[in-house]
């Protein structure tokens, strides 16, 4: 890995603009990989995915696979997907039930908490310093591990802030997303969809609260959604289908009221697009649901916030409104794999799931009518930025115009705010010392 020095990185980001070779240059990649995402609280999973001992799935953080079970206990625990032998990744699937953890290699078996459970031909060890109770020879538990209502995020790093004080004002997305389910939580539900983008991870972050693109990216699957929309008979309700694709095409003044707000640690949330609330059936039951477990008042208060994408800075970001989830893994300079999780909500009407699956095929889909445009602008800014030209982004817009908070920072829908702030997180954990 090529050594970039402090006062180099400092250069890249600036106020208002950044140096495209935080989006090119693979040494910088290699850098973030241990000192972004080998320092931040990342999203491995949720406890739903896990219910029972011996459940696991895995992941990655940053470049480590991990493995996160839930042991007999009913502890959950983050592993590194390492056998202390000889260090061959020992959980090839995705997800599973396992009695215990056998490496494909030498037979050298684990128990779901990392331990070492046993080893062929122990004869051979007599006389050594091997010693199965020591855990150099287990499957090492990741530094920090955190559930927070159900979201389980580790931390390669054995020192930091805690996980409340890392998401700080976006923790109140979270609840927000669990306070929605009558019962008080969530289980992930059906499958994920998987989209490999060829573009810098740091692209697809900045998208999600870029409140410029929505109208001209999406202008085609708008204009499709207008023109099924004008055949609707007068008086009939309009598809949430076409409302949430027509949703991209407002004016530039709509956008603006949304608003974005930030917090120090690079997290960012805006205003929703679409309401969720409407008078049909399954969502007046969904209502009743709630209020009988809430009371009325309490009720109000949880649907009267309407966000629509919360970014958890560097790792995730969450639609709570639609109960989606996607979740970014960085693969290379100019790879990232994105996973998109759907939520059910636990006492509501099957039917709300349904709207689920609705929005996240409409929206999230590799093959809906909305995802291809974003990738392909993706694509378009990692291929530019390759090639010569100003060796700026610019991140100009509303810079100057943001409104301090307690806590966090807001400004108006349109502005580069988000962008910023993220630069500003990802500069501290750059030339953070160790």
């Amino acid at each position: 890995m090529g050594f970039i020095s402090r006062g180099e990185l400092q250069r890249l980001v600036e106020p208002d603009r950044v140096h495209r070779s935080v989006y090119v240059d693979p040494a910088i990649f290699d850098m973030e990989m241990e000192r972004v995402f080998g320092r931040a609280w990342i999203y491995v999973g949720h406890e739903s995915q896990v219910p029972k001992p011996g459940d696991y799935i895995t992941a990655l953080i940053g470049r480590q696979p991990v493995v996160m079970v839930r042991h007999t206990d009913g502890a959950i625990h983050v592993l590194y997907n390492r056998c202390g032998h000889k260090g061959a990744v020992v959980v090839g699937e995705r997800c599973g039930n396992a009695k215990f953890f056998r490496c494909c290699y030498h037979g050298w078996t684990y128990k779901t908490d990392g331990s070492l459970l046993g080893v062929p031909l122990r004869t051979g060890y007599e006389g050594t310093s091997f010693d199965t109770t020591n855990a150099a020879f287990w499957m090492a538990k990741v530094p920090r591990v955190q559930n927070y209502r159900g979201f389980v995020f580790a931390s390669l790093a054995d020192h930091g802030l805690d996980l409340k004080t890392f998401l700080g004002t976006a923790l109140s997305s979270l609840d927000d997303m669990v306070d929605r389910a009558p019962e008080g939580q969530l289980e992930i539900a059906g499958g994920c969809f998987r989209i490999l983008q060829r573009s810098n991870w740091k692209i697809f972050m900045e998208n999600l609260n870029d409140l410029m693109h929505p109208m001209i990216v999406h202008e085609s699957s708008v204009e499709a959604a207008r023109q099924q929309g004008r055949e609707v008979a007068p008086g009939e309700p309009q598809p949430l289908v076409i409302k949430i694709l027509a949703g991209n095409g407002e004016a530039y003044s709509f956008w603006e009221r949304l608003g974005v707000t930030v917090d120090e640690h690079g997290h960012s949330f805006m205003g929703g697009i679409v309401s969720p609330r409407s008078n049909d059936p399954v969502f007046l039951q969904y209502v009743a649901a709630m209020e009988k477990n809430y009371g009325k008042e309490r009720t109000e208060k949880i649907l009267s916030v309407n966000r629509h994408n919360t970014i958890f800075y560097p790792s995730c970001s969450v639609q709570a409104s639609f109960q989606q989830m996607r979740v970014i893994r960085p693969l290379a300079i100019d790879r990232t794999l994105v996973e998109v999780w759907n939520f059910r909500l636990k006492g509501a009407p099957e039917a709300m799931y349904q709207k689920t699956l609705l929005y996240s095929n409409v929206v999230n889909s590799p093959s809906s009518i909305v995802m291809p445009d974003d990738l392909e602008a993706y694509n378009r800014v990692q291929v530019g930025l390759g090639t010569a030209g100003s060796d700026w982004v610019s991140l100009h817009r509303d810079t100057g115009r943001d409104r301090p908070g307690s806590g966090e920072t807001s400004a108006i829908g349109t502005s580069e705010l988000p962008m910023r702030n993220q630069f500003r997180a990802w500069l501290r954990y750059m030339t953070a010392e160790a």
